[in-house]
């Protein structure tokens, strides 16, 4: 039958949820592919994972693990390695979180400014937010250097150990600040990490007045970030520019001078958004 659009149905404005949208019972979701996309998550932070293993430690039966895995492969978001008998993330994941960056003009308008930035500075230059109390990496340009810095579009990173984390941390107001240090456990990488409360929000004292960060070593002994924050309409830090290198490139002498150009583009990708620039405290 076909359907002729009534005067009254134009009138409807379009919905995108249901009216009982918020709520979140059982009737309202699929356990099925809730227990599908708890198979994928898994997968997608331990990866390379046989399928005895992957179930054993889920806690699912290997045959409902199976079939989930051989639903996800035949939509290319998982793949499976014959040779070593162990499951990957597939291609069209990637692809899936491409289109998610695509969706703000934040990564848009970043990628000419961190290109001039890793010309300017021979470093990887990285672009990351907060996510649920940790950094998400979402672009980067890396140096023509041999040795480099990688972090994937996609990874995430305690903030306390971050050089972009410690450039967000700086500008988070006390509240939020107190809230994120109570729920998070500072993990020890290195010896130069800094975890205990104190001791950080010196540091980020320092952040803030200065108007960048530096992540010496915190992470990954061998390897320095300078970072600083973008701000958008609200002067909120929303997002952390930086650049990574090895020490042996990026020594003590060479931070001030790396933080200029940071902090130049950390203020372009401001403007460039609409953001209202937050002046360093003196």
């Amino acid at each position: 039958m076909d359907f002729q659009e009534t005067g009254e149905s134009r009138a409807k404005k379009a919905r995108g949820r249901p009216r009982d949208w918020h709520d979140k019972t059982a009737q309202n979701t699929i356990k099925s592919l809730d227990r599908a996309m708890e198979v994928f998550e898994y997968l997608s932070e331990a990866q390379g994972k046989p399928l005895t293993q992957l179930a054993d430690e889920m806690g699912q039966s290997p045959a409902t693990v199976y079939r989930i895995l051989v639903t996800l492969e035949g939509r290319g978001l998982v793949e499976f390695d014959p040779q070593e008998q162990v499951w990957h993330i597939g291609p069209q994941a990637f692809v899936i979180g491409a289109r998610f960056l695509r969706r703000t003009s934040l990564v848009d308008r970043a990628r000419p400014i961190m290109r001039r930035l890793m010309e300017a500075t021979g470093e990887t230059a990285n672009l990351g937010i907060e996510k649920e109390g940790a950094v998400l990496f979402l672009s980067q340009v890396e140096t023509y250097a041999s040795i480099r810095a990688f972090f994937p579009p996609g990874t995430l990173s305690q903030m306390h150990a971050s050089g972009i984390g410690k450039a967000l941390m700086a500008h988070m107001d006390a509240d939020r600040l107190d809230r994120l240090l109570a729920a998070s456990r500072p993990e020890t990488y290195t010896d130069q990490t800094i975890t205990d409360p104190d001791a950080l929000r010196r540091d980020l004292e320092l952040v803030r007045r200065r108007g960048y960060s530096v992540d010496n070593e915190e992470r990954n002994l061998g390897m320095r970030c300078i970072a600083a924050p973008v701000f958008d309409m609200n002067r909120e830090a929303i997002a952390g520019i930086s650049v990574s290198g090895p020490t042996s490139r990026v020594g003590p002498t060479e931070i001030e001078r790396l933080s200029q150009p940071v902090a130049r583009a950390a203020h372009e990708l401001t403007v460039a958004i609409g953001g209202m620039v937050t002046q360093p405290q003196t």
